[in-house]
């Protein structure tokens, strides 16, 4: 009998990866979505074989109808209070209403249980929604991935290929954890098939320090790159607190500020995972930064020709 999981967040990105994966190991994908949502990412869906269903997603009731007999509800809706807090909570009451046994929750960061409350706003909504997630009677399962692996590839300012730098901030030899997209969608949709799963799971594709991503990105770019230590974990801290006063942007995703307060809680090294729980699942093939910067090149390159 093929299990039915729910997903929140199946026209985004990453929640798009986790239902193909889902699909591919046989299970009965739902895909609630908004009214509003685009009638083409909707048809996407359904060619694909998901049942998708449009509700208002503040309406707890409403959404209730379509988790019926599942197993595991998925959120990977990505956003801020208005989503992470409010919405969440509405797909977390539909659960329990369904009596769906088993949540995983838009949790896909950095570790943010060791992190100090106040110091990264978009953490500081997932750790708010994870103490309302464990006064529930749902059986929750948070996913530490560190940074998305694709980010080394644009947004993250750490590989700047104009001056040839590796920037990093405090420690070069600071351990960083990363994992794509992929494996990240992969690992989830085992978990959401998996009924014995634990509080949290952390996994990382890659780990590795601002001195080996010199040596690394070096060889795959064939140029010589070299460090640059843009200043002290103090001193980002003054930068955010500056910025975050002159451009607040609390209506943005990831304002400027924000991606430093990330890039800040990896370089003080609070968000280091000391275990992981690769071996969980033995369909994973791990993308580490070399074959992930490797695939890029060679995109590049085709755009090129």
């Amino acid at each position: 009998m093929k299990k039915i999981i729910v997903l929140v967040g199946a026209t985004g990105d990453l929640g798009g990866r986790i239902v193909k994966v889902l699909l591919e190991k046989g299970a009965e994908v739902r895909a609630i979505v908004r009214v509003n949502t685009d009638p083409e990412k909707i048809q996407k869906l359904e060619k694909m074989g998901v049942s998708v269903f449009k509700v208002d997603m503040s309406d707890a009731q409403a959404m209730s109808k379509h988790f019926s007999d599942a197993s595991c509800v998925v959120s990977a809706l990505a956003g801020l209070r208005d989503v992470i807090i409010d919405t969440q909570k509405a797909v977390l009451d539909a659960a329990i209403m369904a009596k769906v046994p088993r949540f995983i929750p838009s949790d896909f960061s950095l570790d943010f249980t060791n992190l100090e409350v106040g110091k990264n706003r978009n953490l500081d909504l997932r750790r708010e929604f994870y103490q309302y997630l464990d006064a529930s009677s749902i059986a929750p399962t948070s996913i530490f991935n560190g940074p998305f692996m694709e980010l080394l590839t644009g947004p993250m300012p750490m590989i700047l290929d104009k001056q040839k730098w590796i920037l990093y901030w405090g420690n070069a030899d600071q351990m960083l954890d990363f994992t794509t997209m992929d494996n990240t969608a992969t690992f989830t949709a085992n978990v959401a098939l998996d009924d014995e799963t634990p509080r949290f799971l952390r996994i990382a594709g890659d780990r590795i320090t601002p001195r080996q991503m010199v040596k690394i990105v070096s060889e795959v770019r064939e140029k010589e790159f070299s460090l640059f230590r843009a200043g002290s974990i103090g001193l980002i801290n003054f930068i955010i607190k500056m910025m975050k006063f002159f451009s607040p942007s609390e209506k943005d995703l990831y304002p400027i500020w924000q991606g430093m307060q990330y890039m800040r809680d990896m370089m003080e090294g609070r968000a280091k995972i000391d275990y992981y729980d690769h071996n969980r699942y033995s369909d994973i093939e791990w993308t580490g930064i070399k074959d992930l910067l490797l695939e890029y090149e060679a995109t590049k390159d085709n755009k090129t020709e």
